[in-house]
């Protein structure tokens, strides 16, 4: 188990351990055992796959609300916690809706603002080693699973209660006032919640996926714990000052966390990536208002991409439909980010890659890829053809200390979003009186 250092110096002895033994062909992963029959350069489309893990490895939620999601877990060394198959089957699916093949964290990039060190919390400060056994107040009304964290640098310690799935009420998920009478339509959403802490130096970071019963899917990442008492120097001149007077200063930092979605919608690797622009212009003339435009421009080669405002992307299924005959597609939803421009790997909001087993963190990539390969993900867009994209959502925050983060720290979060896009041909929670109103509706019907 990690214990708390007075210094920005972190234990590399285990780590270079953990990378030997990764080297060595050791295994990663804690959880049921997943086919390896794709090469590392020109994988074949893989098969449409259920939840098929054992029952110590299945997560399966029907909400309040009727949505049921799917799916199955296992836990690496470096990486921590995988989510695989996962699906979702909204009232009115006759079956569960393939969404993603797997999830998971892809890095924390941790530079320093003097410059003086850079961390990789993934893979080379013990993110997976990190977890932490959770109480029940903070997984309340859910269930703590035991995880066996693989080559645990404490092997007496190997299982730990670390991985909490509940639910929780979000609020409204919509209302509407009827055309006549005093009617109210209203629905209060419900979420399923899977969660672990796994703590690193003095931070402890809480990794969240949130399944909501309209089908969207928010990734959030939260850090916590303790300021490092060893930045209070002063030495750079930038920090904050905390405490009494203008002794101690708590040197800033950024956290840039990068997500890896391996999408299977409809249970196939095969995708497309569509990105959206739209351009305001002046009104015409006799118009009363300026005109909007919205651009689609199909994304066929691996791109490095940015936000831009009224800009988006979206993920499309080649195999399925939804009962209006509209392609099913989940859309990527920016949050809010602060981006650093200290690195190529950082310099951008989204990389859109071939798949490649190899690739598998978005820097400081640990398996051996081959000779110029890359080690990072903007080495990895070299202009093949997307027909299996794989996704990495990069979320950065700048982090100047302030006198409230002590102690302990409250919770600073950064993350994203994916929304279905016509996977249903309506509202999936649409309540029944108003399931005919789909598309024109004519008057008096």
């Amino acid at each position: 188990m990690r214990v708390n250092r007075n210094s920005r110096a972190r234990s590399r002895t285990a780590v270079g351990l953990s990378v030997l033994a990764l080297a060595a062909g050791a295994t990663t992963a804690a959880g049921p055992a997943v086919a390896q029959s794709k090469t590392a350069a020109h994988p074949k489309t893989a098969a449409a796959a259920a939840a098929d893990c054992s029952a110590a490895y299945k997560i399966e939620q029907k909400l309040s609300t009727g949505t049921t999601w799917r799916m199955c877990w296992h836990y690496e060394s470096e990486a921590g916690l995988v989510l695989e198959n996962i699906s979702y089957q909204p009232p009115g699916e006759a079956r569960p809706i393939k969404v993603l093949s797997s999830a998971k964290l892809a890095q924390i990039d941790v530079p320093y603002d003097d410059g003086s060190v850079e961390y990789s919390d993934l893979t080379g400060a013990g993110f997976g080693q990190g977890l932490v056994d959770m109480v029940p107040a903070e997984c309340p009304g859910g269930t703590i699973k035991t995880v066996k964290v693989p080559e645990a640098w404490d092997p007496q310690h190997a299982n730990v209660k670390g991985l909490c799935t509940t639910t929780r009420s979000r609020g409204h998920a919509y209302r509407m006032q009827a055309d006549t009478g005093n009617k109210v339509f209203q629905k209060q959403g419900k979420d399923l919640l899977i969660y672990t802490v796994n703590k690193v130096g003095w931070y402890e970071y809480i990794t969240e996926w949130r399944f909501q019963d309209d089908g969207t899917l928010n990734m959030n990442v939260g850090a916590t714990g303790s300021l490092s008492p060893g930045d209070y120097d002063a030495g750079d001149g930038r920090g904050w000052p905390l405490g009494k007077g203008a002794k101690a200063y708590a040197t800033s930092h950024s956290h840039n966390v990068f997500w890896r979605l391996n999408f299977g919608l409809d249970g196939s690797s095969k995708a497309k990536v569509e990105q959206y622009d739209s351009v305001v212009s002046p009104p015409a003339r006799g118009a009363e208002a300026p005109s909007n435009k919205t651009t689609r421009t199909k994304i066929t080669k691996e791109l490095a991409g940015d936000a831009k405002n009224m800009r988006w992307w979206r993920v499309v299924s080649n195999t399925g439909k939804n009962k209006d005959d509209h392609a099913r597609s989940y859309e990527i939803v920016p949050g809010a980010t602060t981006k650093y421009l200290g690195r190529p790997f950082t310099k951008h909001d989204i990389f859109f890659t071939e798949y490649n087993k190899c690739e598998q963190f978005a820097s400081d990539n640990l398996r051996n890829c081959g000779a110029g390969h890359g080690k990072s993900v903007d080495k990895w867009i070299n202009g093949e053809t997307l027909t299996h994209p794989v996704v990495w959502v990069n979320v950065g925050f700048h982090h100047i200390a302030r006198d409230e983060d002590q102690q302990p720290m409250p919770v600073h979060w950064q993350g994203y979003s994916i929304a279905p896009r016509d996977v249903t041909a309506m509202n999936p929670l649409t309540p029944p009186e108003l399931a005919d109103q789909n598309g024109h509706v004519e008057e008096g019907r």
